[in-house]
């Protein structure tokens, strides 16, 4: 018994999967999921309460992982000694990136359906989120190289926000457009370094 409700989950992930893919969660028909998956709409209900708490179960897990290892590459930094933290300007970003672009490639799917096809959910913000703690630690870290007597210009947060969003937005175009994981290091490698580039510029670095 234990084996037909696992494989029934299974299934119905598998369909949903799919749906929910081809046709963004606004988009996506329960009913159709639930006859690909060959349950009952009574059996869906012993398992999601919801055809939101089934998008929710196939992104959550990808979302918490993205999530917790980018804010775990920012909490890093910020807590290093101020005077140390020039020196790794990038450092803890690129080892995360890079992380990120593994994980994407492993679970292609799932952080597609997360990054692109989530409008509606209470995912649909997962990148702006991202950008918002760009946004946040990115100030303070300027405001860290003002206390160490280097000549900061003054960046208004809305500037920050744009290259934030540009930075994210062009990172997840992997996710977009299938990259092979060879290509998404090199390219996102590439991109860091641009990025990296023209903040140490606006920076007066």
């Amino acid at each position: 018994m234990e084996e037909k409700s696992t494989d029934t989950l299974e299934r119905l992930q598998e369909a949903a999967l799919a749906e929910f893919l081809d046709k963004g969660f606004q988009g996506a028909s329960l009913r159709q999921i639930v006859k690909n998956a060959g349950v009952t709409t009574g059996a869906f209900y012993g398992y999601y309460s919801s055809k939101e708490a089934l998008f929710n179960a196939l992104v959550e897990p990808h979302a918490a992982a993205l999530m917790g290892r980018f804010m775990e590459a920012q909490t890093a930094f910020a807590e290093l000694p101020e005077a140390e933290q020039p020196a790794h300007m990038g450092l803890e970003s690129s080892e995360c990136v890079r992380w990120m672009v593994d994980y994407i490639c492993s679970h292609r799917q799932p952080v597609k359906l997360l990054l692109t096809r989530s409008e509606g959910t209470g995912y649909e913000h997962f990148v702006h989120n991202m950008v918002e703690v760009e946004v946040e630690y990115t100030l303070r870290y300027m405001d860290v190289l003002r206390r160490l007597g280097r000549e900061v210009p003054v960046l208004s947060e809305s500037l920050c926000h744009i290259i934030a969003s540009g930075m994210f937005n062009g990172l997840f175009e992997i996710v977009v457009h299938d990259m092979p994981r060879e290509q998404a290091l090199r390219d996102v490698d590439q991109f860091r370094e641009f990025y990296t580039g023209g903040w140490l510029k606006l920076m007066g670095s």
